[in-house]
């Protein structure tokens, strides 16, 4: 028998947080027919701010990686708000943005956005192939290392 999204979340030790609520004027997903577009995630686990600083400077790779799972976690808590509490609802996922805040000179951000990419499609098995991009940026909010967004397919 498959195992569930939320079996798979659980065997890689992964709890759920309750889903942020967003830090200025949007919302923190919305639908649009069988699509959900979630807003950006930050490092945020447990209502604590993880990975602040750039990537290549004081954060290794293995570091931003880290951050970026966090942000997936934190996808995945919105994606199952938005399917009224059932991830079986996700009959795809199509696409993750991943923003690295990274030294100018820094290039491995799609290594860094592997965290996030690893664990979607550990978590969601061959619903979870998506499309990414993954791109170096000055800054991010609060000081983050990383922010990951992503749009889905519901049934």
């Amino acid at each position: 028998m498959a195992r569930t999204v939320e079996e798979r979340l659980t065997d890689m030790g992964i709890s759920l947080p309750k889903p942020a609520t967003p830090a200025a004027n949007y919302m923190p997903f919305v639908t649009s027919g069988k699509m959900i577009f979630v807003s950006g995630q930050i490092t945020i686990l447990n209502g604590e701010l993880h990975y602040k600083g750039k990537v290549g400077d004081a954060l290794s790779t293995e570091d931003g990686y880290k951050a970026a799972r966090i942000c997936a976690i934190n996808l995945i808590a919105q994606v199952k708000k938005a399917c009224f509490g059932n991830l079986e609802l996700v009959t795809q996922v199509v696409k993750l943005g991943g923003f690295v805040n990274c030294t100018p000179e820094f290039s491995d951000q799609p290594k860094v956005i592997n965290g996030a990419s690893d664990l979607i499609a550990e978590a969601f098995g061959e619903n979870g192939k998506h499309a990414r991009f993954a791109v170096g940026a000055p800054s991010l909010p609060m000081g983050v290392a990383v922010e990951v967004d992503g749009i889905f397919e519901r049934a």
